[in-house]
């Protein structure tokens, strides 16, 4: 049985990031922001959710600065399931909290269906590795939270907490403390939590990264049926090649930092995907030799420069 968190290291960075996001979608949905008029289309004329244009992260300590991305472009399809996938250190997470508006870039813009992402809001919701539950809540409570925040009647909050622990499986825990919960049940109501205000889209930060490998390939499953069932643009980062593969419907390949999209693979599989199939290793070693290829040629420059 898991403890409550105490608030401290990764887990309550998670907390407060958490509760920083929820705490102002009232004035996120009350205030949208200005529309850009330009309409943007995808790569088969579908409208384009997400949009990356030119996108530069550097962080300065002192007189050095480290340059984490460097002119990111993408572009995200309404409806999508887009992962992320680089070695360690180029900057997924970065990239992540950039489309969270939990940073800034340094150059470039990034718009949501025409409007410019200057911090947190309503339309995005972030699904953490660390589960990020409020540990005085009830499973209930905290799936309601966002939705008390933005000023929905009781009723009417009572209505879709029900309808979304229905589709998470978790109607008989309505009530449990997350203390209660194993992690793979905290996790369901963590993405429940961050449904709740029916955002555009869903950012996912390795959330299944701590679960064991049972646990992690069902809540695969799970989340699948979800965003099939809610039609949800998700962007999800992972370390794991074959997670990106048999969840996406395209595998963004960041190079080492900084971090550039240096291959985007479409994994055009039928769904559910066989992960012993020879289509589905053919996709994996594609993902994975790009993955090398950049690690080596990371590692001659390192040579060069040193």
């Amino acid at each position: 049985m898991d403890g409550i968190d105490n608030g401290q290291g990764a887990a309550g960075q998670s907390l407060q990031r958490e509760q920083d996001s929820l705490s102002i979608l009232a004035d996120a949905i009350a205030s949208p922001g200005s529309r850009h008029e330009v309409r943007r289309h995808g790569r088969c004329g579908m409208s384009v959710e997400l949009t990356l244009e030119g996108v530069y992260l550097s962080y300065r300590q002192g007189t050095t600065a480290t340059v984490a991305l460097e002119y990111v472009t993408l572009s995200v399809e309404h409806g999508e399931l887009v992962t992320i996938v680089g070695a360690s250190g180029c900057g997924k997470s970065s990239l992540l909290n950039l489309v969270a508006g939990f940073l800034r870039p340094s150059r470039g813009q990034i718009l949501l269906e025409g409007d410019l992402i200057t911090g947190p809001g309503a339309d995005r919701c972030v699904v953490f590795q660390e589960h990020a539950l409020f540990p005085w809540m009830s499973v209930r409570q905290n799936v309601g939270y966002g939705l008390r925040v933005s000023g929905m009647s009781r009723a009417g909050t009572r209505e879709r907490v029900d309808e979304l622990l229905a589709l998470i499986g978790l109607t008989k825990f309505a009530n449990y403390w997350p203390k209660a919960l194993s992690g793979g049940m905290k996790q369901r109501v963590a993405i429940a939590r961050a449904l709740a205000n029916r955002p555009k889209m869903l950012l996912m930060d390795e959330p299944f990264a701590a679960l064991d490998a049972q646990t992690r390939r069902f809540l695969q499953d799970e989340l699948l049926n979800i965003w099939q069932q809610t039609g949800t643009t998700i962007l999800f980062v992972t370390h794991s090649i074959e997670e990106a593969v048999l969840l996406a419907d395209r595998v963004v390949v960041l190079s080492s930092r900084p971090g550039r999209v240096k291959e985007i693979v479409k994994t055009d599989l039928p769904r559910p995907r066989d992960e012993n199939s020879v289509s589905f290793a053919g996709f994996r070693r594609q993902v994975a030799g790009l993955l090398q290829q950049e690690i080596r040629e990371s590692q001659l420059l390192d040579q060069a420069a040193g």
